[in-house]
């Protein structure tokens, strides 16, 4: 009879140990993250994992989660969405969320097995295949590149550029998304997209591309791209000879895109985060988040976050405030609890809802330009963010 009660008594105990998850011991709250940090799409991933850690270490230091550290876990996926995969699966037992890549390949091959496993899984790639359809477990923490299509569609339209022409990595699902929605609301803007010229993640020389948009009457050229190639199409717009703006997206707004473009990038007009222009905003909730981050990281790094880093930290601070919220790490509670978030993060402030899995506006994307080497809010965006207090 005694030894049935041990018995007993060390099966209740090992139950105790472990959250109804499946997941992660009682003591820890365990966290995966799934990160590029070799391969095309490391200047995103290593961003992504500098703040990710920052924000873990913040909190841990603060006494955690209901007294609970948080134990993080990276697997790279080398840029590679079957790596991605394989990083998911090691991942899916031993964790209670998942920290999805930056790479939107990579985050498009997972959520299969996010549906499957039901593990919330929070994305830091703005796919917007990611959430349209709705996903019951996948949130998406940057601004969707068709928010950010919205948000330079209006910036077009306040400057009386009507005619557009745009150029679009045919291989990345981000930019593919990113021209989608341009094509979808151009007209309510009164914007007409042409030419449009598709290349693909490997180009290196785009002097076609300029020839077209040189013989339209193009007023402006967008560019949906990452890496490598937006740098090269950068400094031969430099020396192209055109006249008219070269408007990018968040994924230049970086020192990783600065650097290597040099004075190629000086003047161009780039659509980022609201916390990469956190200096120019009023004082209030949102400037006091977007400053928790960016005076830790420039101590610990020495260079201000770049939009990369504003995902990865909003991305934890997210999933802590849903944990929270839970009561603990069990993943259908902080599931329900993202869909009820509300939260000031250096993005912007999130409202996910059952219908709203990425939960920005255009109201937190600004339109910078590069002056001196730096990200400047737009005269344009001086006005849209003095009204954002958070």
């Amino acid at each position: 009879m005694r030894l049935v009660l041990v018995c007993l008594l060390v099966l209740v105990t090992a139950g105790c140990a472990s959250d109804s998850s499946g997941g992660s011991s009682a003591d820890v709250i365990k966290v995966g993250q799934i990160v590029s940090l070799t391969g095309n799409y490391s200047p995103l991933g290593t961003e992504n994992q500098k703040s990710v850690a920052l924000a873990v270490d913040q909190i841990n230091t603060a006494g955690g989660l209901g007294g609970r550290k948080i134990e993080l876990s990276v697997r790279d996926d080398k840029s590679l969405p079957d790596q991605a995969v394989l990083a998911f699966n090691e991942l899916k037992d031993d964790s209670d969320a998942v920290i999805g890549s930056p790479f939107s390949n990579s985050a498009l091959a997972t959520i299969p097995l996010v549906d499957r496993e039901e593990i919330p899984y929070l994305s830091l790639t703005p796919a917007d295949e990611q959430v349209t359809p709705i996903h019951p477990y996948v949130f998406v923490v940057p601004a969707l590149a068709g928010t950010y299509a919205e948000a330079a569609l209006q910036y077009f339209q306040d400057q009386k550029l009507a005619r557009v022409a745009v150029a679009y990595d045919t291989k990345s699902s981000y930019a593919s998304a990113g021209f989608k929605g341009l094509q979808a609301k151009a007209s309510q803007y009164g914007v007409t997209l042409n030419p449009v010229e598709p290349f693909q993640t490997t180009a290196t020389e785009f002097s076609a591309v300029f020839t077209h948009v040189r013989a339209s009457d193009a007023q402006a050229l967008m560019v949906w791209g990452t890496g490598a190639p937006a740098v090269a199409l950068t400094k031969q717009y430099a020396a192209s000879g055109l006249k008219i703006p070269l408007v990018l997206t968040g994924s230049q707004a970086s020192k990783l895109f600065l650097d290597p473009a040099g004075p190629a990038a000086e003047g161009v007009t780039i659509a980022s985060s609201i916390g990469v222009v956190g200096h120019a905003l009023p004082a209030g909730p949102q400037k006091t988040a977007i400053e928790e981050l960016s005076k830790a990281f420039e101590a610990k790094h020495g260079y201000p976050p770049p939009q990369f880093a504003q995902d990865g930290y909003s991305g934890v601070k997210l999933l802590a405030a849903a944990i929270e919220k839970a009561g603990g790490a069990d993943r259908k509670k902080v599931r329900d609890a993202l869909e009820g978030l509300t939260l000031t993060t250096p993005n912007g402030t999130y409202k996910y809802t059952a219908d709203n899995h990425s939960g920005l506006t255009t109201d937190f994307i600004a339109i910078t330009s590069v002056r001196g080497g730096q990200f400047e809010p737009t005269d344009y965006s001086k006005a849209e963010l003095a009204t954002v207090g958070g």
